[in-house]
């Protein structure tokens, strides 16, 4: 370990935190707006987290970093509550109970990576014993203990965002606030640090991850929180919000024996829209909008059995993140 002391030194006083009431969820926003000036960035946003994993996504300017800072105390809302265990965010011992890992970096460029998490556990009130206890452990758990005495300058994207989440791991908290932690990461760093957050999940943190990466976010976990225009729009698994979408179009694509048949009597369907005769890689098939999903399938069923066609693959086409992101924004889903 190199540019850090280890010598004794007299221990830094600080008060030791209450015990957090575990009665409380561990993070709660109850009915927050923000306002810059004229703009609204959140509006009567309810929330509330408890354990696991919960992806944050939604397009840009939908209010995703306002509500992470306010998660970590460093907003303070125009209207309406946030508390970390019943403690308002904005209160120290609501942020000992916090790690934030930011999207922007903000770091000491001529320091090295190590040192740098070190001055992060010396600023949280830990002795020099301690602070380079805490950091080596950290560095160890990210995957830099051994590239971390190069200066912070030569860093690639990935070695910066593995910095950042080790340091605010430094206090062992029970939420982790994450934002983008996955961006300018390789596929192999990615995978990594999705197993991290896995493992962290599982031995009991809640994660709060906001990313573009919807793809990765749909490996990381199930539940998300949809964000549209400052307010939350949706929470739950995929499927349930999937559930929420009754009467926004589903897109499915069937592989039949008699691809013209089942197009004529799907089109007698009400809930089918339209319909696209169109085989893929020499399959017999087509694409059915419709809506409802629920009665769709049924319906499809129905026709199914009673003419007897020979069905190879039912392939739902926007199951995902983005399908659904798309549906509650009125675009595409992109983000």
């Amino acid at each position: 370990m190199s540019g850090i002391g280890t010598e004794a030194a007299p221990a830094v006083l600080r008060p030791t935190p209450d015990i957090p009431d575990t009665r409380h969820p561990l993070l709660l926003f109850e009915q927050v707006s923000k306002w810059y000036g004229t703009v609204l960035a959140l509006n009567q946003v309810t929330l509330e987290l408890t354990g696991g994993i919960t992806g944050l996504v939604g397009a840009n300017g939908a209010g995703k970093s306002t509500l992470l800072r306010m998660a970590n105390g460093q907003l303070t809302p125009t209207l309406g509550r946030v508390t970390v265990r019943g403690i308002d965010a904005r209160d120290w011992r609501a942020r000992r109970l916090v790690g934030y890992c930011p999207d922007v970096d903000a770091f000491y460029e001529d320091l090295s990576g190590r040192r740098f998490v070190w001055v992060m556990a010396r600023m949280c009130g830990y002795s020099r014993a301690e602070a380079a206890r805490r950091t080596e452990a950290v560095l160890d758990r990210v995957g830099m203990r051994d590239r971390a005495d190069r200066k912070l300058r030569g860093y690639s994207k990935g070695m910066r965002q593995r910095v950042k989440l080790a340091q605010a791991l430094l206090h062992d908290p029970e939420l982790l606030v994450l934002d983008e932690p996955l961006s300018g990461i390789d596929p192999v760093g990615r995978q990594e640090l999705l197993e991290l957050f896995r493992s962290l999940a599982a031995g009991g943190k809640c994660l709060l991850v906001s990313s573009h990466e919807l793809e990765a976010l749909e490996k990381l976990t199930n539940h998300v929180a949809i964000m549209a225009r400052g307010r939350v729009a949706a929470v739950g698994t995929l499927p349930q919000i999937r559930d929420l979408l009754d009467d926004h179009p589903l897109s499915v694509r069937v592989e039949v024996d008699r691809p013209r048949d089942l197009a004529r009597l799907l089109l007698a369907v009400p809930e089918v829209l339209s319909v696209d005769v169109g085989g893929r890689d020499g399959a017999p098939g087509l694409v059915v909008k419709a809506r409802s999903p629920k009665r769709f399938f049924q319906a499809l069923a129905r026709v199914v059995v009673g003419e007897q066609l020979e069905v190879r693959r039912v392939e739902p086409l926007d199951e995902s993140a983005h399908a659904i992101l798309g549906y509650l924004l009125g675009g595409s889903g992109r983000t």
